[in-house]
């Protein structure tokens, strides 16, 4: 049924045009980026072409062991962003929720490369969802080229002396080989 410009508009269509004429969108990216990989760079560029404001939300990270200290990691995100303006790194502790409501933000931006990743980014946007309505995740996938990336076996592969340069931007990879050199 077609609507006026007098008539009430359709849910879907009401939401898209809410969403036009309401205030810039601000979406954040969590992550530990332990290290950042060219698979988390194709998907900022998309974040950052898809809303107004993109920010990078490194993780402390207290659940696991990173192989580079936070410092390191903003670091890493920052050099490799640098050309993006509307991408802002930055640091965060305790639930990625939280941070998002703190910043304004209404959208958490997720990278699913297969299957696996989806059930589990899917059960996590809906736990999100319960804790804070008004922040909606969006699943972005990755190029194909760089689908089978993970930062786990970046530094699994680099630590056991392999060849990851394919994987990271040069600046990053740098940043890899010296840590190992320590």
């Amino acid at each position: 049924m077609p609507t006026s410009c007098t008539g009430p508009r359709q849910p879907r269509e009401r939401a898209r045009h809410n969403l036009r004429m309401s205030k810039p969108v601000i979406a954040v990216y969590p992550g530990t980026f332990d290290p950042i990989t060219l698979g988390h760079q194709d998907l900022i560029h998309r974040a950052a072409g898809l809303f107004d404001t993109v920010i990078v939300a490194v993780a402390m990270a207290h659940h696991k062991k990173t192989m580079f200290t936070l410092d390191e990691r903003l670091d890493a995100v920052r050099e490799v962003m640098h050309d993006y303006p509307n991408v802002r790194v930055e640091p965060f502790t305790g639930l990625v929720v939280e941070f998002a409501k703190q910043h304004g933000a209404r959208v958490m931006v997720r990278g699913v490369r297969s299957v696996t990743d989806f059930d589990f980014e899917n059960q996590l946007a809906g736990m999100n969802r319960a804790l804070a309505p008004q922040v909606d995740s969006v699943f972005l996938t990755p190029d194909a080229r760089y689908q089978h990336i993970s930062s786990t076996l970046v530094r699994e592969i680099a630590t056991l002396k392999g060849d990851v340069a394919q994987f990271v931007a040069p600046a990053v990879h740098a940043r890899l080989l010296q840590k190992l050199k320590s």
